[in-house]
């Protein structure tokens, strides 16, 4: 199946975060980290939970704790990695993703993994960087100088051949199954599915946010997710702002699809959009409650009560 994944330096900026927490000479961060940099051009976090203060943070928290659980329970959790796995590999085994790597033509390199890490977008190459850190044995850590020289382009030079077969022996070790999973859940899910009930949206709301996160990477861009959101918030109220959650949803995908239509050189796909979460709207399945049932690609899916 063909991989419709573009991440750019935003999801390389929240992966150098999941690894190396706090900042100075014994971060673990490499000398080039786009963490710096982000500081100097724009906004490091453009997620409002992540730049509020203590006292705004503690009234968030407070909000989304007496949410409903939504996606937070662990059966819709499931729910959510299964749907993410449709879009990502055709697949509801999610667990299958870990060692999947292929190049879709896409002028981003290889994409790998259970959040399609890009060879030519940087976020691959910090991602292997900071496991390699505590890992310096792993399958991967030869390929680290090719890496470096591909970054940005769409080039194989100096990984072929034998680079998607160490990626593949890398997915073996539970340790580096368990950074891809932290990266899914820290860097994507969990900021996901608080903005999304801090904006009064059900579960399906929640996948939704968590989807176009993956997708477009988690940046202040106009084509990355927060900038999708403040688009969408342009044209319409989320439910905490007295709006109506299906009005709100049909204007974000509308944004999210058309974003996507509009990524240069590339030819993605918008079935994940078309006939997953627009019928899963159109359904009124807005706590996305099993069973469910949609087309990916042309396939059909079903998730059983």
């Amino acid at each position: 199946m063909t991989r419709f994944v573009l991440i750019g330096a935003p999801l390389a900026i929240a992966v150098s975060l999941v690894f190396n927490s706090g900042g100075g000479e014994d971060s673990g961060l490499p000398t080039d980290s786009p963490k710096g940099e982000a500081t100097a051009t724009g906004p490091v976090n453009p997620d409002p939970f992540a730049a509020a203060d203590d006292e705004e943070r503690e009234e968030m928290n407070e909000q989304v704790e007496k949410a409903p659980a939504g996606l937070a329970a662990p059966k819709m959790r499931e729910v959510a990695w299964q749907l993410l796995a449709s879009a990502e590999g055709s697949t509801l085994d999610w667990r299958s993703q870990y060692g999947t790597i292929e190049d879709s033509g896409d002028g981003t390199g290889y994409a790998a993994g259970l959040v399609g890490f890009c060879s030519g977008t940087h976020d691959m190459l910090v991602f292997v960087e900071a496991f390699t850190k505590d890992h310096p044995d792993n399958p991967l850590a030869p390929f680290l100088p090719a890496l470096r020289k591909v970054d940005g382009t769409g080039s194989h030079k100096g990984l072929d051949p034998g680079f998607t077969a160490a990626w593949k022996k890398a997915a073996e070790d539970p340790a580096f199954r368990s950074a891809q999973e932290e990266v899914r859940d820290k860097q994507f899910f969990e900021p996901a599915v608080r903005l999304a009930k801090l904006d009064g949206l059900g579960a399906l709301g929640q996948y939704i946010y968590f989807d176009t996160m993956v997708l477009q990477g988690p940046g202040h861009e106009a084509d990355s997710f927060y900038g999708i959101r403040q688009a969408a918030l342009a044209e319409a109220d989320t439910v905490t702002e007295g709006g109506d959650e299906s009005a709100y949803l049909d204007i974000f995908l509308d944004t999210a699809r058309a974003v996507m239509k509009s990524k240069k050189n590339q030819q993605h796909d918008t079935s994940r959009i078309d006939t997953a979460q627009r019928v899963f709207l159109e359904d009124g399945e807005l706590d996305l409650e099993p069973p469910l049932t949609w087309k990916m690609y042309g396939e059909t899916f079903r998730i059983p009560s």
